[in-house]
């Protein structure tokens, strides 16, 4: 079965987490990722973190899977020549370098469009245009930079990053997209462009509907599916709202049997208007059908506090699959709090490609994600991350460079 980015050539110049997730993607889905690194060394993840000694570290298997993967030294005259190959080969160059870094390789958008007109520029950088555009920025910077950190946390505590890449992975996600749309429109007009995901936009569009409450709240000055509503004070900002769910349906994090030793024996419970009946039944508390203090979404908004204290007190008594099980038969919202240990070992995670195991020749056996967007005519396999250098021979064949040659370019140095 053909892939769906089958015969699409990819000239991967990332590094590090944003640009590695965008063409990771892409190869799952059948794109030809070609790796570039330098020799000796390769990416700085493949030595991060380590817990084999001499191994590539899972940073850098679990961003690079399904890739193929040269070394290059492009600051020799034949390193140029080979990179200036492989701009005519390609379709796509990725790169998440610091600003200004491309441009002082040489590898200017002009130098690319004269070498190969159709081919698509991707970059990741931290900023776009602005009075930050020079900045490097990483993982937790962007996350404040965008809006999610000023508005993750308790109400009366710092600002807080979340454990989930937005700002490097999140970006990834968006400049793949960016990527593909480019290639959509290249196939009518036959010409390459630059695409630009930067990391704040990344973040600032994952954390919308906070700006969607800035708004609300400079026309309110209240916002009351918030934990300040009704007794506490707001400001001028959206306030981090600790676990309340941010929409029409109020939702807390809950304990369960066992949260005393379980740092993850809770659960997400919503009061969803639509099953608050259902609710009421469920905890014991029939009588607040009718009563007017809680009958309405309106009026509960006043009481949600000893809501969920009440509501708590049920769901301690079970533990949080059995409350879910119990809750999900009576469409009542709510989501166990699955820490990495469970979500490992989830044999539903497995059976649905969500979690894979994948053979290292020198690492051995480990665990990855998978693709999480799924076609149903093209599957993906995920297959290893490349060895460093692994395919420089193989692609240097491919661009017609004869076996003599590719020993002439190793002996000095451009390999």
């Amino acid at each position: 079965m053909t892939k769906a980015l089958a015969g699409v050539r990819i000239l991967d110049f990332t590094h590090v987490q944003s640009g590695p997730t965008c063409t990771q993607l892409l190869a799952w889905f059948g794109a030809d990722v070609i790796k570039v690194e330098r020799s000796g060394e390769g990416d700085a993840t493949r030595g991060q973190l380590r817990d084999i000694p001499n191994v590539d570290s899972l940073y850098f298997t679990m961003l690079n899977h399904n890739k193929r993967s040269i070394t290059l030294n492009t600051k020799t005259a034949g390193g140029r020549e080979v990179l200036d190959a492989l701009i005519r080969h390609c379709d796509v160059l990725v790169e998440n370098f610091a600003p200004g870094a491309l441009d002082r390789m040489g590898v200017t958008w002009e130098h690319i469009q004269k070498t190969n007109p159709r081919m698509i520029l991707a970059s990741v950088k931290g900023f776009g245009p602005g009075p930050y555009e020079d900045c490097k920025v990483y993982e937790n910077v962007a996350q404040c930079a965008g809006g999610a950190a000023s508005t993750t946390g308790w109400e009366d505590g710092l600002p807080m990053v979340t454990g989930a890449q937005i700002g490097d992975s999140g970006t990834g996600l968006h400049l793949a997209l960016g990527i593909v749309t480019a290639l959509y429109q290249r196939s009518q007009t036959g010409r390459g462009q630059k695409v630009l995901a930067p990391m704040q936009d990344a973040v600032l569009n994952l954390c919308r509907v906070k700006l969607r409450d800035q708004q609300r709240l400079e026309r309110t000055h209240t916002l009351h599916e918030y934990p300040q509503y009704p007794d506490g004070k707001f400001g001028d900002a959206v306030p981090r709202s600790g676990n309340a769910s941010g929409g029409g349906q109020p939702g807390s994090i809950l304990k369960c049997k066992g949260w005393e030793t379980d740092p993850n024996a809770y659960i997400y419970f919503i009061t969803q208007a639509a099953v608050w009946p259902a609710i009421c039944t469920v905890i014991g508390e029939p009588e607040w059908i009718e009563d007017e203090a809680y009958a309405t979404p309106q009026a509960r908004l006043l009481h949600l506090k000893p809501i969920f204290r009440r509501i708590e007190q049920w769901t301690m008594t079970k533990d949080k699959i059995e409350a879910m099980d119990i809750l999900n038969k009576l469409d009542i919202p709510c989501g166990p709090i699955l820490s990495m240990k469970e979500l490992a070992h989830d044999p539903s995670l497995r059976a649905s490609g969500a979690v894979v195991e994948v053979d290292h020749p020198t690492r051995g056996k480990y665990l990855t994600v998978g693709n999480p967007i799924k076609l149903s005519d093209s599957p993906t396999e995920v297959t290893r991350s490349p060895l460093l250098g692994e395919h420089t021979d193989e692609v240097l064949t491919q661009l017609g460079y004869a076996a003599g040659d590719i020993e002439r370019l190793r002996s000095q140095g451009v390999l």
